[in-house]
């Protein structure tokens, strides 16, 4: 499994953290924190206890986060396995929906043959698409939207 960077957003900026305040708040070891000390992430001084800015932490962690973040251009979709974005097999994608204003386009990895995901608000389904062949799947025909039900069900019209 990859990476997992710890949420900037759980750190008080106005609050000074040793590292193993920084380490029990963020969920990470200590040893962590000190790598992430050698990284670049900056200390006050270079005595003990090191003590890190709460603003220059956030600040650390929101980059480690943007900077191995990967945006898909348009015909494209996310490998899970591959961890890049990239067109799908045979430009093929199927749309579908999950609420109204939001749905998962799949396809295969043409390398790998994982799944590959999107999520896309229908309406820049246009302008996301690029080369994409988007299908719609059809929902699943019930018993009672026949007009004909079948001899063995318990279904009576008019009842």
């Amino acid at each position: 499994m990859g990476k997992r960077y710890p949420n900037p957003r759980k750190v008080k900026i106005h609050r000074n953290y040793t590292v193993e305040e920084a380490a029990e708040l963020l969920g990470a070891h200590k040893n962590t924190v000190r790598q992430w000390i050698k990284r670049g992430l900056p200390v006050i001084d270079d005595r003990r206890p090191m003590l890190i800015l709460g603003s220059d932490l956030a600040d650390f962690l929101q980059s480690l986060r943007t900077k191995n973040k990967k945006s898909c251009k348009p015909g494209e979709m996310y490998c899970l396995r591959c961890r890049i974005p990239k067109s799908p097999a045979f430009n093929e994608a199927e749309y579908r929906p999950k609420t109204e204003s939001l749905g998962n386009l799949f396809g295969l990895c043409p390398d790998c043959g994982a799944g590959m995901y999107r999520s896309i608000n229908p309406t820049k389904l246009e302008r996301i698409r690029g080369k994409l062949e988007i299908t719609f799947p059809e929902g699943v025909r019930r018993i009672v939207d026949c007009k004909h039900p079948p001899v063995n069900s318990d279904f009576r019209q008019g009842t």
